[in-house]
């Protein structure tokens, strides 16, 4: 006899299910292009599946008759998109799919819809992001879109934070002791010890980051692989809607998928990429090299506020360490500007004015907690 609680949470399932089916229901009912309207009726009758099965163990565990009227999120939604259009709604139930794709993962009597729930969600992203009668057709709609490149420009934009990240620490740093009225020797010693400790922790972050996600990325295709393998006609579904939802007919879909499920490496990679949003030839990179690449950008830029107090011992070293940092801010704001789409001069000035704002503070700071600790 199934527990209380696990009676509320058949309850649960089926009314969320049939919020999904309603939801999707509504949305075919919105929707002009045949296409994508075959495409929400699909899955407004896999959620009604799903329900059926909540349903069904309702039913054994004696309770009938469970009603059901829709929820507030549901009637939202639908009547946006009648009174908008899908469009209007699409972005916004992709990212509640997403968020709630891993509802089945903890429960062991609903491992075969687990899979499902991982489709829609890939789904409902496709189609939120893809044109109606989308022009991609065939195989290459499954490299259409990977979530994840290689990019210059994001390399870039990394590098300029990590030596900005270095730079304002650092420079806030020495500007704080220094400000405590601090000989020029302890200073040094200070940025110094400041470079290396700062230099080390993002090091370490950067690597926990990459062999985390890297790990993470290995167990979730290692499932997908699992899935395709037990459960092949499902993961044939939701191909077929996943092209669909970029824009190809039914038939056209379910070829093409047909087709990628001769190749079970290619309906992997596909799979990865469109519900998993991982790149399987990245997988994150390697964490020693981002380590070691986190830690000389941080350590170039964290070096430049202490140069100035290895070559002078006096109030010159001070005034020398705020021109450089100011100088390394603006040519730092004139590199983003190549990616943040703001003027050059825009951008370097903002750089210097937060930098020098964030430097005074804590030479401020320093200063009353001079005072205040040395009597």
């Amino acid at each position: 006899m199934p527990r209380t609680t696990d009676i509320a949470r058949y309850r649960r399932n089926l009314r969320d299910e049939l919020d999904g089916a309603a939801l999707y229901a509504a949305l075919a009912a919105a929707e002009p292009d045949p296409i994508r309207k075959d495409l929400f009726s699909q899955l407004s009758q896999a959620e009604a599946e799903h329900a059926a099965v909540w349903r069904a163990k309702l039913e054994a565990a004696g309770v009938a008759d469970v009603r059901f009227k829709p929820g507030w999120r549901t009637r939202l939604l639908a009547g946006l998109a009648g009174r908008f259009g899908n469009r209007f709604v699409l972005p916004t139930l992709a990212a509640a799919e997403f968020a709630d794709r891993d509802k089945y993962d903890g429960q062991a009597d609903a491992a075969a819809l687990a899979s499902d729930e991982h489709g829609h969600a890939a789904v409902i992203q496709a189609a939120s992001g893809a044109p109606a009668r989308a022009v991609q057709v065939g195989k290459d709609i499954g490299r259409a879109e990977p979530w994840h490149r290689g990019a210059s420009g994001n390399d870039l934009r990394a590098a300029v934070l990590g030596a900005n990240d270095g730079l304002v620490s650092n420079f806030c740093l020495v500007m704080g002791v220094a400000g405590a009225g601090t000989p020029g020797h302890t200073i040094l010693l200070t940025g110094l010890a400041g470079l290396i400790a700062g230099a080390c922790s993002m090091a370490l972050g950067e690597w926990l980051s990459v062999t985390n996600a890297s790990e993470l990325a290995r167990t979730q295709i290692g499932r997908e692989r699992e899935e395709l393998e037990q459960t092949p006609e499902s993961e044939q579904k939701e191909l077929a809607l996943i092209y669909q939802a970029k824009g190809l007919s039914k038939a056209e879909a379910q070829q093409v998928a047909a087709d990628m499920m001769r190749n079970k490496e290619s309906a992997l990679d596909t799979l990865t990429r469109e519900e998993l949003g991982i790149d399987p030839a990245e997988l994150g990179g390697n964490p020693w090299s981002a380590a070691g690449t986190s830690f000389g950008l941080f350590s170039a830029g964290a070096l430049i506020p202490v140069l100035p107090f290895m070559l002078l011992h006096s109030r010159g070293a001070l005034l020398l360490c705020g021109g450089l940092c100011a100088a390394a801010l603006a040519v730092l704001g004139v590199v983003t500007s190549l990616f943040n789409g703001r003027p050059a001069w825009y951008s370097a000035l903002r750089q210097v004015l937060f930098g020098g704002v964030a430097a005074a503070v804590t030479y401020g700071t320093g200063a009353l907690l001079g005072v205040a600790i040395g009597g």
